[in-house]
């Protein structure tokens, strides 16, 4: 049975859930899993070459044909922004998740070429901003998140951007069902998803995520305005401790170099950065997306059927 919100008809989707782009393993096998679990699938830009991400569009096309939808994260600081777009609008990616850069410029050649444009905003400000230059909806991402994130919980987060936003609002760093009850049409999540048979984390990552307790994930960057989440390990000991004794922006970049590579391909739990959010305790088990999804939905239906019992 399929859910009815704002996001599942924006996207033709069955469940108001999109997987988020996680650098070096948001590729197609993933994002087609998504889209057979009734989801939608994102691919990453981060990590990946323009080559390698058209390799990935194809990728999912092939396993999950070329009708189902899915998207395509442009990272607007990246250096390849430009060839990323051009890739997006040649393959005519149904939808692009925008985020790390003014997304408005954006907005008309992607619309020109049938692109739906989903901006990830931090504030209130720039909500307001993208839906008035024509976003179809926005994902608001909270502190809670992994990777890169904001400085607000999820929750204040919503309080403050919902009342203002008439387009779907889609959040991220928090549960399916506070979020729909307070109001979004969508989550997106990735942390979930890292534990997915289907998705190409590192072993040895994904046995420290399973390892891992609600206490041990951590912000990097936070005094920069680069904040990025992640596991507690070697690496972080030492970046905090240099940020905190005000290294220049220079010495933090050599610090944090090569991190999530090191982390999400090859493995390396203590000198790589494992990028996750803060709901770790229950990622116990490795599973199919479509399997995972369906604990989503099923956990979901059964506290919203609860809440009228709430008052």
């Amino acid at each position: 049975m399929s859910w009815n919100t704002k996001i599942t008809k924006l996207l033709n989707i069955d469940y108001p859930i999109i997987q988020g782009a996680m650098a070096y393993i948001s590729d197609g096998v993933l994002a087609a899993a998504m889209s057979h679990a009734g989801c939608a699938g994102v691919i990453g830009s981060g990590g990946f070459t323009p080559d390698e991400v058209q390799s990935h569009i194809r990728r999912f096309k092939d396993i999950a044909g070329s009708q189902k939808v899915y998207g395509v994260n442009l990272m607007l600081q990246d250096d390849n922004k430009d060839d990323i777009a051009q890739i997006i609008c040649d393959e005519k990616v149904p939808f692009v998740t925008i985020g790390a850069g003014n997304p408005i410029p954006w907005f008309e050649p992607f619309h020109q070429k049938g692109i739906k444009c989903i901006p990830v905003v931090p504030n209130v400000k720039l909500a307001q901003r993208v839906q008035t230059h024509g976003a179809d909806a926005l994902v608001v991402e909270g502190m809670e998140a992994g990777g890169h994130d904001g400085k607000l919980t999820l929750m204040a987060l919503l309080e403050n951007v919902l009342p203002d936003i008439e387009i779907p609002v889609i959040a991220a760093g928090g549960g399916i069902a506070a979020s729909l009850l307070m109001g979004a049409s969508g989550v997106q999540m990735g942390t979930r998803f890292l534990l997915a048979e289907e998705c190409s984390l590192h072993p040895k990552a994904k046995d420290a995520i399973m390892a891992a307790a609600d206490t041990d994930s951590v912000v990097t960057g936070f005094t920069t305005g680069d904040s990025v989440r992640g596991l507690k390990n070697r690496f972080s000991d030492r970046y905090l401790k240099a940020e905190y004794s005000g290294a220049s922006p220079d010495e933090l970049s050599s610090i944090s170099a090569g991190t999530t590579k090191r982390g999400a391909l090859f493995g390396d739990t203590e000198n790589g950065f494992i990028l996750a959010g803060m709901s770790l305790t229950h990622l116990t088990k490795i599973q199919s997306a479509k399997e995972i999804v369906e604990e989503l939905v099923s956990e979901t239906e059964r506290r919203l059927a609860a809440a009228p019992g709430l008052i």
